[in-house]
């Protein structure tokens, strides 16, 4: 038997067992401030790109309500403005359940964004201005009645994007996640 063989062997096998397992030791610990702003900012980057988000919110049976709307890029506290008919479903669900999930897929990057939030509706004429998006006019033909704010003020935001490394837990899928306190991320 060649027993340098064996050993160069058995050193070219941990060798690459180490580059395997260090990420995935790293992804069930807790994230410093430098990786809270990794996080934040691979988020901004998947929901610009997804664009549309599903708004989830919990309906007069219990049950959870989702439904695709074109949302705003998060402003620079994370806050997501999205239009809506002031009478539909969601504005009652709403009313009822300010806490809200939004959900952004990417399947090009193989990435989600799921932020958890707290939605206020909002009807004041310079925000609805401030915005909105000329290719809504067709929905929403008198702005001042057919259109409502809704501001979603994230409490706590997950994250996964397979392509540059940020996957949940190897055991329990847990994503990684950032969680806001008074508008901001805590560090």
């Amino acid at each position: 038997m060649n027993y340098s063989l064996l050993k160069t062997s058995r050193a070219a096998l941990c060798g690459f067992l180490l580059l395997v397992a260090l990420p995935i030791c790293i992804q069930g610990q807790e994230r410093n401030s430098g990786q809270q702003s990794e996080l934040i900012a691979a988020a901004r980057e998947i929901m610009v790109k997804a664009r549309y988000c599903a708004l989830i919110t919990r309906g007069p049976s219990g049950r959870a309500e989702a439904r695709t709307l074109d949302a705003f890029p998060p402003d620079a506290n994370f806050v997501v403005w999205l239009g809506t008919n002031p009478r539909s479903r969601k504005v009652k669900a709403i009313r009822q359940h300010s806490r809200v999930t939004l959900y952004y897929f990417d399947r090009d990057s193989e990435a989600y964004v799921t932020l958890y939030g707290i939605a206020h509706l909002v009807n004041d004429p310079a925000m609805k201005t401030q915005w909105w998006k000329e290719e809504w006019k067709t929905f929403y033909p008198d702005r001042a009645k057919d259109y409502l704010l809704i501001r979603v003020t994230p409490e706590k935001l997950e994250v996964v994007d397979v392509k540059k490394g940020i996957v949940g837990d190897s055991k329990t899928w847990k994503p990684p996640a950032v969680v806001f306190s008074n508008g901001k991320a805590n560090d």
